[in-house]
């Protein structure tokens, strides 16, 4: 079996190293940017000079690109997908994409006889590279089940969702959900530093509550509490992308959605001081701003606490 695999970015390349690595395939690579591909092309990969020519040499094809404008490039560009396809392909797009977008590239595909499936992956740079990766999936049950054990390379639970678009709203549901809880918690962490609490204290006693046994808030860990936002984890950029996204099928089906709103209009706010680069909960430290408070704990200190769990 041949993989395409287009888009050899922060995530696109663990995947596509695990594809290559653990599934033993062969891969034919396309990026923007070649040097991108080097590593996978020295390792046995082919490259293409265009999506096209990948089209029309793989079995099955993967995307991880950064959204729509750059999907529907890759798909109807003049050297596209699209141009190059052939009956039996099975095309994955693994991006945080638009549901109406990925409904179209699926009814053109049909056409060819392509199966094509909506599959964005949650699990962060970590989880590309090591392979503990979420993988939603929406599209024609027998394909991805005969197909699964492709996905089971790169990551450890995929899942399919249902027909075609519907994993794309999964993925939108869950990265909102998560940006607006960030947005609270900004509001009520602050809160309780300016009221007298050490940002330390405070979050130590949080996590033994109700929620924060569920880990909630040991996602904070990372960046907020020791006030480290660069390099991102992901990038304020690509979440804004995403939390748009989920408005506008908000939108579309006439859902009110409020705090959504707030969450777009902080992360707006942040991508106008041009900290779109940095990482996606960088809008938390406005929120400091304007309490008055700084949240800075020693990182060692974070992991002392977080490693007392395992013991």
């Amino acid at each position: 079996m041949i993989i395409g695999f287009i888009g050899l970015g922060t995530m696109g390349a663990g995947m596509a190293n695990n594809l290559q690595q653990r599934g033993k395939y062969k891969l034919v690579v396309n990026d923007i940017a070649r040097q991108n591909a080097q590593r996978f092309i020295d390792a046995g990969a082919d490259w293409a000079a265009t999506p096209k020519e990948v089209a029309e040499r793989a079995d099955v094809i993967f995307t991880s690109l950064p959204g729509p404008v750059e999907v529907e490039g890759v798909v109807f560009g003049e050297d596209g997908l699209v141009h190059g396809v052939r009956p039996g392909t099975a095309y994955f797009d693994l991006s945080t994409n638009s549901q109406d977008l990925m409904r179209r590239v699926h009814d053109v595909m049909a056409e060819k006889g392509v199966q094509v499936f909506d599959a964005p992956v949650s699990g962060g740079p970590h989880g590309a590279a090591s392979g503990k990766l979420a993988i939603w999936v929406g599209g024609d049950k027998a394909t991805y089940e005969k197909l699964k054990p492709v996905l089971d390379s790169f990551g450890d639970q995929a899942a399919y969702i249902g027909p075609i678009g519907t994993a794309t709203v999964a993925k939108l549901v869950h990265n909102l959900s998560g940006y607006a809880i960030q947005t609270v918690v900004a509001e009520a962490f602050s809160m309780g530093v300016k009221a007298g609490m050490d940002p330390l204290d405070l979050w130590k006693a949080i996590r033994q509550g109700a929620l924060g046994r569920r880990r909630t808030f040991d996602r904070i860990a990372d960046q907020y509490l020791v006030d480290s936002y660069d390099p991102p984890a992901f990038s304020l950029k690509l979440a804004c992308k995403d939390v748009t996204l989920a408005l506008g099928l908000g939108r579309k089906h006439g859902v009110p959605m409020r705090l959504s709103h707030l969450v777009l209009e902080e992360m707006q706010e942040a991508m106008n001081r041009g900290w779109g680069h940095r990482d996606s909960r960088v809008p938390m430290l406005m929120q400091n701003e304007r309490a008055g408070v700084k949240v800075a704990v020693d990182k060692a200190a974070v992991k002392a606490v977080l490693d007392a769990d395992k013991g």
